[in-house]
Formats: structure tokens, C-alpha cells, sequence
């Protein structure tokens, strides 16, 4: 029979009978220590017992004295004293509820009392009690009984020795009853004998449960304080903690250091002075002061609560977390916290934030800056009941500029008109990049139209001056559309859409233009309408496919696996790119059965392949928060059988701009089964600095505009490069360069220490059979050659 034991003591947490009543001891576990429970419980109440019985002792002899010789009724009850007293002193002589572990043998020792005072008292009920007649039974029987409860209580820790006194007493007055021509109160004696005993073994069994949680509570109170000293040793954290007064107690060498001072300094001294440092006088509190002191003072409990301290006049950050002590009566004795100096992390932080929401290229805000500040101009539009603008900027005849003298020319071009941009800019406008050769411009107040067109006039005449870049005078263009809210659109991306339509218009008259948007502006939109009808037939009619663009290792240059890359062919529109196409599905809600149709495929695919080949297929926002996704992941899995390790699920910085759709728990539910996750395009639009700490990415992929940069030495690319390597190393995530085009590239890609290379360098995007073809001359360890030897040369 196995025991289930106690995680935290090795003590059973369920007691077989035969133990429980000491007749048998099952291999495996040390069941002394459950004796040891069990006769620490008897001899508790030991004087209480000797004592009680003494009473009834000489309550019998009162009622028999008359009755009986005197000499024998003396004899008999000097018997029991002595027995009583005689086995209460050697229980207290020999203590062994103090041993560590007990045997069975050890048994006699309470059992042989429990005989002796049965017998003893059976001869009260045979002989003092029919001597008297009813009345004199009656009395014996009732003191009797009361000493066989007392015994199914007080001895019930030690079951047998409880069964023992009350099957011999209970036998004993049965037979005398009967003798006695009483068959009922012959039934009684019985039955209650019976039920004393079951209640004996129940009792028994509750306070051998009852010590063994007491048991493993100490234990584990004990391990809390070992791990707790261990922690303030050896730990990088310190303890803290204080009064009701909020006054510290307990100052620790370690919380000292921190504080720059000695225990005794800060013993005894307000924890929220301390923190607050030269704020305290003055009381203006940071935000996060406010919120700790409030903490404090409705006595909740906080966790990881990031607030500024001064110390010896530098800035440090600390995160805290503490808790109340309440006791069991409910009593608030104060907080109990831990604390650790998050400076480095902090500042590491900030550094990076700042870099993933600035344009690195120019330092304006980037797409989230910008997205943010529209919003916030919107609710203020809308509380203040007033207007907002954005404008959208497309620089003119700029790809000349990139194609005839090269990329360097067109960033510092780009910087160029960063600067001039700013120059104009009042409180009243934020500038920033969107990418590429995008500007746009959020502004706060656009109700005065006048000031909307002169603004727009100045972005224009203003870029329009020539350039001298590099010895070369360049003249570009630039060509503006703008949308007012809550007129053009209530939301960020309905304002955004609007504008990019007033800014096409600009385009098709030639440049150089200022447009507003105008509900009549639905060319591009009916363009759109008749690529949707198509885009809704596409998938039933075939027209998809699947192209497979290899990621190598940077340090061997071998095949790892291939991203899933979806084509479109119409027979009416031709070739339409991705870029025009996945939004378009996405708005028209079509991307759930495409991106069903494409991992499915995908996962097919990719079971012909070697079995270390993984498959990268992208999600998009739209599909995470589809309920039935994640049974479609699994589905698919199953249907192709494919490892989940094998699979790659590819997500952009976008999902975290959704907050409250699940997107970020589908993430948690789709690492749970193994599979694995990477975030495309990190840094170029979205900052989820955040959420990289609560969601476990396999993989981060540097978009190619960084990978460009950096080969070209460009300070931005290569700090942002080393600080996307160096936060995913620290995280335990790879990092893919992507956009790896020329051997420079390549070659500074592997010294930054990205883990993986994706690119025309390797290879472009190939039909499944090309893929396959990969795998089926050559062995795995030759793939990354054969794929730049059979690829490299046709995207050259």
C-alpha cells in the first residue's frame, strides 16, 4: 500500500488504521514520528486525567462504603491511585514525546495503563455495584461511563489504549447489567461501547492530521526564514520593512548600503522620508510617490513599483514590493517588503523606448509618436469642442535623388528636410517621420482654415528651396494633403486615411500641391472596391501561392528554415503586391480565411523539408483576435503533422497598439504549446518594449532599414542594432537581420551578433519546388552553400 507524503516534511498525509492504532508499520516512511505526535497528545492531558479519575474514585468508595467489607473496598481503591499516580510519574520520567522517533514496542507503555485501569474498574462494576442494589449500579455504571468519554477524548491521540479501557469496561458492565436481569441497560452499555470506540478512532485520526499540518507549517516556516537569510546574504535585493507607524524596523546592512548610510542612521526613520529624499520638505512628490504613499496608507499590498530616489544627490530608481503583516486576530503590525536598485535597467530602458519612438534618421517622433499625439488631439478636439489636423508630406522627385546618387545622399537629404521642418514648427504642431520619404504633421488647433492653408503653403515653398548636400545642389518637391477632425474623420486611423487621400490628389495633379480632403476624393477608394470583389474570389479560385525566402545562420551560413511569403495573381489586375493587398484584406475582414489557407499550406509544405527546417508564417493583428484562431493553429498542426517547434509565428509591433482584444494572451497560448514567436519589424513604427518582458519571443527581427544603416556605419542603426542584440541575448531570445543584401551588409550583420540572416544576399523568394530542391542534392550540413551557390546568383 503506497502513501501519498507531504511535499514539504515527508509525512504521510493519509494514516492507515493499522498505524493509527500502532499493530503494523507499512514500509517506506518513518511512522515513529507519527507515535511521537500521538503520545505527546496522551500525556498533555495526563494530570487531568489522573485527576478526574482520582474523584471518581473516591465518589465509588462514598457510595459503597456502607456496603462492602471496608478493608477490601480500601485495597481496591488504594489500587487505583496508585496505579494512576505510578503511571503518571513514569510517563513524565521517561518523556517520550520528546524522541525523535518511537517504535511499536513502545506501545506497552501507554497500553499497560489503560489494562490495568480497566480491569481495576471492571472490578467496581462485578462487585460494588450489584452489592447495593439498582441504585448503587446505576451510580458505578454512571461514574464508569463518564471515564470511558473521557478516555475516547483525552486518550483518543492513542486509539488502541482509548479501545482498550473502554472494550474492557464496556464488556464488563454489559455482562453485569445482564447478570443483573437489565437486558436493556445491558443493550445501552454496549452500544455506547461501540460508539465511544468509533468516535475514538475518528478523533485519533483528526489529531494525527491536525499535528502533521502543524508539522509541515514549521517546516516550511523554517525553510522561509533559511531561504530569507540566504536572500539577504547572497541576493542583489534587500529586505525591508516597518512599523504601523510607517517608522523602519529592522534596518539591514544591505537596505543601509543602498541608502548610503548605517543601519543605525536610518532605524527608526520615516520609510517615505527616506525615499522622498529633499522632496519630503517640500512635499511636491513625484507621481509615483503619491502613489506609493497612498499604498501605505490604505495598508495594500504592491509589486514591482518602480519610484525616483535621491541619493547623496544622484538619481537612483528602486522597485519595491511589500506586503501587510496581519496577524491571525486581523491585526495590522505594519509592511514587510523587498527592494532593489533598478538605476542601469532603468536608464537602459528609457534609452531604448526613446530610440524605438524616434526616427532615428532625422530624431523626429516616428508613426507611434505620432499616432499618439492624433489621439490625444482628438479628445482634446472633442472636450474642448474645436478642431485637429494632420498633415501628410510626401517629398517629390526624391527617388531621383536615391537612384542617381545613392542612399547616403537621399538620409542626409531626408535630415535636411527633418531640419527645415522643425524650423516652421510652433507649440501648436508636432513633426514627424513616418518612413521613407513620409512626413506628417499633427495639429493641435486647425479651426481657423486661413492658418490651415498658410501652414500648408510654407511646408511647400519651404522645402522647395534648394538642397547643398555633399557639393551637390538638389531641388525636390513636396506635396501635402490635410484632414481636419472630427470633420474628416473621428479616429486616428479614419483622419490618417483621409489625409493620405487629400495627399494622393496632390500627387496626381503633379506635386507641389496642398489638398484637403474632400468626401468626392474615392478614386483610389473605388480602385480599391473592385480589387476587394476580386480579393474575395481569389482564395476560391486558386490564386494564391506561396513563395519560401530561406534565414541562414550567421555564424555557418546554413538553412534554418524559410518565412512563408504570399503572392496574388489576378487574371484581370496581374501581379498585385502584398503591400497593396494584405491591407486591403484586413480592412475587408478576408484575412482570416487567407491566413488560414497560408499556414495550412505552409505547415503541408514544410513536412517535405529536412525535420530541423522550421516555417515562419505571419499573423497579422486581425487574426490574433479571431476566437477561433488558436484551434486553427492547433488544427492545422495536427492535420499536416507537423512539430510545433516547428512552427514560427511571425506578429508585428502593431498587436500591442490593440490593447484590451486578448491579442497578447493568444500569444501566451500559442508559446504554451511550443511553438515558437517572433516580432517582425521591431522598432520601425510601434515601441513594445513592454510587453517583450511578458511575452516570451523566440526571435526579434531587425528590419532592413537598420541593417542598410549600419552598413553604412551610421551611429543610429548600429546603437539601435546593439541594443536590440544585447536586450534579446538578455532576454534569451535570437535576433534576424533582415534585407541582408550585399556582403557588407552581411558581414556587418555577423559582427553586431545577430543570430540570423534573411535576404537577397541568400536568396529571394522561391516556388515551393525550388525550396524542396534545396534539400534533395545536398546534405544538410552543405544547405547554406547550395542555397547561395543555386539562389544568390539569381537575385543578383
Amino acid at each position: 500500500m503506497e502513501e501519498k507524503l507531504s511535499s514539504s516534511s515527508g509525512l504521510p498525509q493519509e494514516i492507515p488504521l493499522r498505524v493509527l492504532l500502532g499493530i503494523g508499520d507499512p514500509e517506506g516512511i518513518d511512522w515513529g514520528r507519527i507515535r511521537v505526535f500521538q503520545y505527546e497528545g496522551v500525556y498533555e492531558h495526563g494530570f487531568f486525567r489522573m485527576f478526574g479519575a482520582s474523584i471518581c474514585v473516591l465518589i465509588a468508595v462514598q457510595s459503597s462504603v456502607s456496603l462492602v467489607n471496608g478493608w477490601l473496598l480500601g485495597a481496591w481503591a488504594l489500587a487505583l491511585w496508585a496505579s494512576y499516580i505510578f503511571f503518571y510519574f513514569k510517563a513524565r520520567k521517561d518523556a517520550l514525546w520528546e524522541r525523535k522517533t518511537l517504535s511499536r514496542k513502545d506501545n506497552f507503555q501507554v497500553l499497560v495503563p489503560s489494562i490495568s485501569a480497566g480491569l481495576l474498574w471492571s472490578v467496581a462494576i462485578l462487585f460494588l455495584g450489584p452489592s447495593g442494589g439498582l441504585i448503587t449500579m446505576v451510580s458505578i455504571w454512571s461514574l464508569v461511563l463518564c471515564l470511558m468519554v473521557g478516555a475516547a477524548i483525552l486518550l483518543s491521540a492513542v486509539p488502541l489504549a482509548s479501545i482498550t479501557f473502554i472494550a474492557i469496561t464496556g464488556l464488563t458492565a454489559t455482562y453485569a447489567w445482564y447478570a443483573f436481569g437489565e437486558y436493556k441497560m445491558a443493550w445501552a452499555a454496549i452500544s455506547l461501547a461501540f460508539l465511544l470506540i468509533a468516535s475514538c478512532l475518528t478523533n485519533g485520526r483528526s489529531f494525527i492530521n491536525r499535528k502533521i499540518a502543524e508539522a509541515n507549517l514549521n517546516e516550511k516556516k523554517e525553510v522561509v526564514s533559511l531561504l530569507l537569510r540566504e536572500f539577504e546574504d547572497t541576493g542583489a535585493d534587500w529586505l525591508w520593512q516597518t512599523d504601523t507607524s510607517r517608522l523602519l524596523t529592522h534596518v539591514s546592512p544591505r537596505f543601509a548600503h543602498a541608502v548610503g548610510k548605517t543601519p543605525e542612521e536610518i532605524e527608526g526613520k520615516p520609510f517615505l522620508q527616506l525615499v522622498a529624499g529633499q522632496s519630503w520638505d517640500s512635499g511636491d512628490f513625484p507621481p509615483a510617490l503619491h502613489k506609493l504613499a497612498e499604498k501605505l496608507k490604505r495598508r495594500d499590498s504592491f509589486s514591482n513599483m518602480v519610484v525616483p530616489v535621491l541619493i547623496n544627490d544622484q538619481n537612483h530608481w528602486w522597485e519595491l514590493s511589500a506586503s501587510p503583516k496581519i496577524d491571525d486576530n486581523g491585526i495590522f503590525h505594519g509592511f514587510r517588503g523587498v527592494g532593489s536598485d533598478v538605476t542601469i535597467q532603468r536608464e537602459s530602458a528609457d534609452k531604448i523606448s526613446h530610440m524605438a519612438r524616434f526616427d532615428t534618421l532625422t530624431s523626429l517622433p516616428n508613426r507611434l509618436h505620432l499616432t499618439e499625439a492624433l489621439g490625444q488631439a482628438q479628445l482634446d478636439s472633442d472636450k474642448w469642442n474645436s478642431r485637429c489636423g494632420f498633415m501628410m508630406i510626401d517629398l517629390d522627385r526624391f527617388k531621383a535623388v536615391n537612384d542617381t546618387l545613392g542612399h547616403p545622399v537621399g538620409d542626409r537629404l531626408l535630415a535636411r528636410v527633418a531640419d527645415r521642418l522643425r524650423s516652421i514648427m510652433t507649440d501648436n504642431e508636432l513633426c514627424g517621420r513616418l518612413g521613407g520619404d513620409e512626413f506628417a504633421i499633427v495639429i493641435k488647433d486647425a479651426s481657423n482654415p486661413q492658418y490651415m492653408e498658410a501652414l500648408g503653403k510654407k511646408i511647400i515653398e519651404t522645402l522647395a528651396r534648394p538642397y547643398e548636400v555633399d557639393q551637390h545642389t538638389l531641388y525636390i518637391g513636396a506635396s501635402v494633403g490635410t484632414a481636419i477632425g472630427p470633420r474628416d474623420g473621428r479616429t486616428v486611423e479614419m483622419l490618417m486615411r483621409s489625409a493620405d487621400l487629400a495627399l494622393y490628389r496632390s500627387k496626381d495633379q503633379g506635386g507641389g500641391a496642398h489638398n484637403q480632403y474632400e468626401p468626392k476624393l474615392h478614386v483610389h477608394a473605388e480602385e480599391r472596391r473592385v480589387m476587394e470583389i476580386a480579393l474575395r474570389k481569389a482564395l476560391d479560385k486558386n490564386e494564391f501561392t506561396l513563395n519560401y525566402q530561406p534565414v541562414v545562420s550567421a555564424d555557418t551560413g546554413s538553412v534554418l528554415g524559410f518565412e512563408a511569403l504570399l503572392r496574388w495573381t489576378n487574371p484581370q489586375i496581374g501581379v498585385v503586391s502584398p503591400a497593396k493587398f494584405v491591407p486591403l484584406a484586413e480592412d475587408a475582414r478576408l484575412i482570416g480565411p487567407i491566413g488560414e489557407w497560408v499556414l495550412r499550406t505552409a505547415c503541408k509544405e514544410a513536412m517535405k523539408w529536412p525535420s530541423t527546417m522550421k516555417v515562419a508564417v505571419n499573423v497579422s493583428a486581425d487574426q490574433l483576435t479571431d476566437p477561433d484562431f488558436l484551434d486553427m493553429v492547433i488544427s492545422a498542426l495536427q492535420e499536416s503533422r507537423l512539430p510545433a517547434r516547428r512552427l514560427e509565428i511571425e506578429v508585428t509591433e502593431s498587436i500591442f497598439m490593440r490593447e484590451g482584444t486578448g491579442a497578447a494572451q493568444v500569444l501566451d497560448q500559442i508559446i504554451a504549446l511550443g511553438i515558437n514567436l517572433s516580432l517582425d519589424d521591431f522598432g520601425t513604427g510601434y515601441s513594445s518594449l513592454g510587453y517583450l518582458r511578458r511575452t516570451r519571443f523566440s526571435t526579434i527581427k531587425v528590419d532592413r532599414s537598420f541593417v542598410q544603416g549600419a552598413a553604412k556605419n551610421a551611429p543610429e542603426s548600429l546603437a539601435i542594432i546593439r541594443a536590440v542584440v544585447a536586450m534579446a541575448d538578455s532576454l534569451g531570445m535570437s535576433t534576424t537581420a533582415e534585407g541582408a543584401e550585399t556582403e557588407d551588409e552581411v558581414k556587418m550583420i555577423r559582427k553586431l551578433g545577430c543570430s540570423n540572416i534573411q535576404g537577397y544576399y541568400f536568396g529571394r523568394p522561391m516556388s515551393p519546388e525550388n525550396a524542396l530542391a534545396l534539400f534533395q542534392n545536398h546534405d544538410a550540413s552543405q544547405t547554406g552553400t547550395a542555397t547561395k551557390e543555386r539562389v544568390g546568383g539569381r537575385a543578383a
